[in-house]
């Protein structure tokens, strides 16, 4: 074991080119496979900043992003266009965890080394339904916010695994079966089959987080439900929308009584 997985994370994160980012993130699984990386605990960390991402999309305000309705002009391209960003965005999620935080088991880095990987291959499938809808990735302006939580929980691995895996994430399995039941109306079977793909691996994305954040809770002497409570409410981070995916929030690690109570509306 020589060189740093950080440094690989690093260089992965920082390619602009979606291309080269999934090449190297690739390359990043096959180190890290085959025992070529390690952590090194000395390495610190550079300030959070920008990812590297293409000159497109437009990043906008999220009440500026156009309607992804199917009767809206362009508004089946756009909705694809909105998933692909969310994956592009998600392999910088998951460089980042690899890359920022320190000294911690070295099941941490891998396991967030193969979400990167998984969200790199999300974000090609994604960008072939984007093809074949007669647009490319970069068309369509998007939003900021997956990445503007990972800055705010750049110092904090608890609240990073809470905020981002377990808030903003798991928001999308919620959202994705009307999207898939949308998309089985416009007979879009091919879109349907990469939605199977994804809800399948973000069940065990949103799982990863879940175990790192109740190991960092039990490390620190708290219960993780009202921690993740308080963190929601100190972060100012969304409140589940109704109807919650309760099977794949449970197979995510979500007990029974949290998705009650994550289903009522939200006392402050």
């Amino acid at each position: 074991m020589g060189a740093s997985i950080h440094a690989a994370a690093r260089a992965a994160l920082q390619a602009c080119d979606p291309a080269h980012k999934c090449a190297l993130v690739a390359a990043l699984k096959a180190d890290a496979d085959a025992g070529r990386l390690g952590p090194c605990p000395d390495e610190a960390p550079l300030p959070i900043g920008e990812p590297g991402r293409p000159p497109r999309p437009v990043l906008i305000d999220p009440a500026a992003v156009p309607d992804r309705r199917p009767s809206a002009e362009n508004g089946h391209a756009a909705l694809l266009h909105a998933i692909a960003h969310i994956e592009f965005n998600a392999i910088n999620l998951a460089l980042d965890c690899v890359y920022r935080f320190r000294d911690l088991p070295e099941d941490f880095y891998t396991g967030w080394v193969d979400v990167a990987a998984e969200e790199a291959r999300h974000f090609g499938l994604v960008c072939d339904c984007l093809a074949a809808a007669g647009a490319a990735y970069g068309d369509f302006p998007a939003h900021n916010g997956l990445w503007e939580m990972t800055v705010k929980t750049a110092h904090d691995p608890l609240a990073r695994m809470a905020l981002v895996p377990r808030v903003l994430e798991a928001r999308g399995l919620d959202a994705t079966p009307p999207i898939m039941a949308r998309l089985r109306r416009s007979g879009d079977t091919r879109t349907l089959a990469v939605l199977d793909i994804i809800l399948r691996d973000e069940i065990g994305h949103v799982a990863l987080g879940d175990r790192w954040f109740r190991h960092f809770c039990a490390q620190r002497g708290l219960e993780p439900e009202a921690q993740y409570r308080a963190l929601i409410d100190a972060f100012d981070a969304p409140w589940p929308r109704p109807p919650l995916n309760r099977p794949a929030r449970r197979r995510a690690g979500f007990s029974e009584q949290e998705l009650d109570r994550l289903e009522r509306p939200r006392r402050r």
